[in-house]
Parts: structure tokens; C-alpha cells; sequence
């Protein structure tokens, strides 16, 4: 869910984050104050002294959230069933700092998925940034990987940031284009 409105918080416990844009990793101290600017695909946006910066989903706890619970598959699932799911949570992946998650941006040019014998599924995924210099490309990344690997029958999602061809707004969905005014 994405919270139009700034949620005060009152950091719990000290918790892992890292700074937006620069993808610095950072601590964050306990009884630190700020606000929830976003709240989307599990992780979370937070205002604190000055700067933006990103908590996982798994540390929500300390922010006085419940974390989300994870992707599950129907009994019998099918291999388009498990694509469609590997997409979802794709689409859970959010840029920080809007709230349009990484599909709608156009930030994912292809997802393959490869069965291996034991029945278990490879993931390849390219996809882009915005900007090539992003400091948040590996956490974007990394997130993608995390998520797809929740997947059930999902062994391991092999990510690879790629900048041809070069991002550019015409590859937003429709939608996104709408809620950013870039129609």
C-alpha cells in the first residue's frame, strides 16, 4: 500500500537501511524519529533527520509494521503459473523514491525461466535503470533477486543490470505514465 500522507514513526530497535539515492548502507538507531513516506511492495520509505532512506521489508518490525507474507503457488501449479508469480513479484519491487514499481516503469526487458531436471526453476532477468550512475541499482537488484527467489520451485534468479537500450520514458506502461504526468 502507498501512503499519500507522511506516518510519524519511532524507530524500535536499531535497523539495517540504506540511504537514498546513494545506496549507502547505514545503520539507524533506535528511538530515532521521522516519517513513512512509502510503504509499497514490502519495503519501506523513511524520512529521518534530513534524508530518505530504504528499510527491507524483513525489518519491519522496527518500524511497529508486519512484514508481508510471502508468494505461494496453487497445488499443481503450472509454468505459466510460476512465471505470472516470478512477474508479481517483480511488479512488488518499487524505485524509492516513486511510488511506481519497476515493471511500469519499463525497468525489466526480459524474464526467462529455465526448468532444471530436478524440477526446480532459473531465473534470468535483464533489466535497466533510469539513470546508469543510480546508487540504488544494486539495492534494486538485489531486491528483484530476493523477491523472485520467494517464488516456490524458484532456485535462484540470476539479475543482470543492462543499459542497452537505454531507458527512456516511452517505456512506461500507460499507467505509469498517467500517475507521473508524463502523458
Amino acid at each position: 500500500m502507498y501512503r499519500h500522507e507522511q506516518q510519524p514513526v519511532t524507530l524500535q530497535r536499531d535497523v539495517e537501511a540504506i540511504m537514498v539515492p546513494a545506496g549507502i548502507p547505514v545503520t539507524l538507531r533506535a528511538d530515532k524519529t521521522g516519517f513513512i513516506t512509502q510503504a509499497l511492495g514490502g519495503s519501506f520509505t523513511v524520512y529521518v533527520e534530513g534524508n530518505l532512506f530504504r528499510i527491507a521489508g524483513k525489518d519491519a518490525d522496527a518500524l511497529g509494521q508486519e512484514a508481508m507474507i510471502g508468494p505461494e503457488l496453487p497445488p499443481n501449479a503450472t509454468d505459466e503459473d510460476v512465471k505470472n508469480l516470478v512477474w508479481d513479484q517483480m511488479r512488488a519491487c518499487y524505485d524509492p523514491e516513486i511510488p511506481i514499481n519497476i515493471v511500469d516503469l519499463g525497468l525489466v526487458y526480459s524474464c526467462e525461466l529455465t526448468r532444471e531436471p530436478d524440477g526446480e526453476r532459473i531465473a534470468d532477468i535483464k533489466m535497466t535503470l533510469t539513470a546508469p550512475g543510480c546508487g540504488m541499482g544494486e539495492v534494486l537488484v538485489r531486491d528483484v533477486k530476493d523477491k523472485v527467489e520467494l517464488v516456490p520451485t524458484v532456485k535462484r534468479a540470476d539479475v543482470e543490470l543492462v543499459f542497452d537500450p537505454p531507458w527512456n520514458q516511452t517505456m512506461m506502461s500507460e499507467a505509469a505514465r498517467l500517475q507521473t504526468g508524463m502523458m
